[in-house]
């Protein structure tokens, strides 16, 4: 029995959307990857049209593009795409640890620390990374700030595409909790100008791993002029 079957039809375009933006997340849809309507359709067991509708979404979210001359294929990464996208995030991180000294809670800057502090026992890349995500949603959390928590949302969207976590590299465990542990201090001194430099620092030398991992380089270090 296909899915069409089982679904209403409202909720399929929800349904092959999530599928297809769970498989860009897991990699088992990599950039470059063409996404042809007729294929999506038969092996997810729907009509093409609910296809193209979260094939419309997934663009709109950047993690599709159009492919000439007709079709989309999963969001390709340049070097410049990605330097664009961590300046993004490096600016949001910055405000968020900002926002977050000014007016976290006692209680959420407990669990800042409570995070930061068992980012320091990782085991391993994954748990690390599984923790600086959980850290950096705090943080976003403790700015109190609605536009900012949608802006963040929408960029993580796009991280989907990066694939392994940075903390694959060598003394990246060591060297990105030590980054984390000094954005929480700030924090909870109610240091704004301290807790956006370190967040910045922090998402910075993640950019310049992020190149080295995809393109085998450092990022060009912009002229002074």
């Amino acid at each position: 029995m296909s899915i069409n079957a089982n679904r209403d039809a409202d909720s399929l375009p929800d349904f092959v959307y999530c599928r297809l933006r769970s498989e860009i997340r897991q990699q088992q849809l990599k950039p470059g990857d063409r996404l042809r309507e007729a294929d999506l359709a038969e092996r997810l067991g729907v009509s093409r049209t609910p296809v193209r509708e979260a094939l419309k979404r997934l663009q709109a979210d950047g993690l599709a593009q159009v492919a000439p001359p007709r079709g989309f294929v999963v969001t390709e990464l340049t070097q410049r795409r990605v330097m664009e996208l961590y300046a993004m995030r490096e600016v949001l991180a910055g405000v968020a640890a900002r926002f977050a000294a000014e007016q976290a809670s006692p209680m959420e800057i407990q669990t800042l620390q409570e995070l930061v502090a068992q980012q320091g026992t990782a085991r391993n890349a994954n748990e690390a990374a599984q923790l600086n995500d959980r850290l950096r949603e705090a943080i976003t959390s403790a700015a109190h700030n609605e536009f900012l928590t949608r802006a963040t949302n929408s960029l993580n969207d796009s991280l989907e595409l990066l694939g392994t976590t940075t903390y694959s590299m060598p003394g990246r465990i060591e060297s990105g909790w030590k980054e984390n542990k000094k954005v929480v201090e700030a924090i909870a001194r109610r240091n704004a100008s301290l807790a956006e430099e370190a967040a910045r620092l922090h998402v910075r030398n993640a950019a310049k791993l992020r190149v080295q991992m995809l393109f085998g380089r450092m990022p060009a270090r912009k002229s002074a002029g």
